[in-house]
C-alpha cells in the first residue's frame, strides 16, 4: 500500500478531485438522490467548480494522495450560517476503495487544525441524514447538534448537522491519546 501524503490542493489538482467527486458521491448517495442525477454528473463540469474553489481558497482544500492519485479531499472555513459553530466542514470525501483506512480521519484533523489556526474553536458539518457515513463523524466525537431540510434537485433532502464544540481541546485529547499509545 502506498504512504498516504496529505496536502493543500494546487490549481492542477481540480481534475483529479472532480474525479473522485463524482466517484464517491455515485457510490455514496446510490439509493438516497435520485439515480438519474446521479448518472447525470460529469467530472468535466465538477473541474470547473473546482478550479473556481481552489483559485479562490487553495489552502482551504485538503487533499489525501497515495503517490499521485488523490484518494480523498476535503474543505473548510468560516460556517456559512450557524454563529454556535463558526468553523464548517463543508466537504469530506474518500474514495470507496480507500476507505477504513483513517483517511477520512487524517483528513478531518487537518481541517479541525486549520480552523483553529484562523481562530474557530467550534465546527460543524452537514450530512444527509440517510447517509451511513455519519456514523464516521459520531465515532469521532461529533454530535449531532442541528437538524434541516436542504433542497436538493427540487425536493427537499433531511440532513443532520454533527458538531465539535472545542476543536482545541478535541485535537488536545487525540495528540495526547496518540502520544500515549507511541
Amino acid at each position: 500500500m502506498d504512504e498516504i501524503c496529505l496536502r493543500t490542493a494546487y490549481p492542477a489538482d481540480a481534475a483529479g478531485i472532480a474525479r473522485l467527486d463524482v466517484e464517491t458521491w455515485q457510490a455514496t448517495y446510490a439509493g438516497i438522490l435520485g439515480t438519474p442525477y446521479l448518472a447525470g454528473l460529469s467530472p468535466a463540469r465538477r473541474e470547473a467548480g473546482w478550479s473556481s474553489v481552489i483559485a479562490r481558497a487553495p489552502r482551504d482544500v485538503h487533499l489525501a494522495l497515495a503517490g499521485e492519485t488523490i484518494v480523498g479531499f476535503g474543505t473548510c472555513g468560516a460556517s456559512r450560517s450557524d454563529p454556535d459553530f463558526p468553523g464548517e466542514i463543508f466537504t469530506l470525501y474518500v474514495a470507496p476503495d480507500w476507505q477504513n483506512q483513517g483517511i477520512g480521519r487524517r483528513l478531518l484533523l487537518a481541517m479541525f487544525a486549520q480552523l483553529v489556526d484562523r481562530g474557530y474553536n467550534a465546527a460543524v458539518i452537514w450530512v444527509l441524514r440517510e447517509n451511513a457515513s455519519r456514523f464516521f463523524y459520531q465515532r469521532l466525537g461529533g454530535r449531532e447538534v442541528r437538524r434541516k431540510l436542504l433542497p436538493f434537485n427540487g425536493t427537499q433532502v433531511p440532513a443532520c448537522g454533527y458538531g465539535w464544540a472545542d476543536l482545541r481541546g478535541y485535537l488536545s485529547a487525540r495528540t495526547g491519546a496518540a502520544e500515549s499509545e507511541g
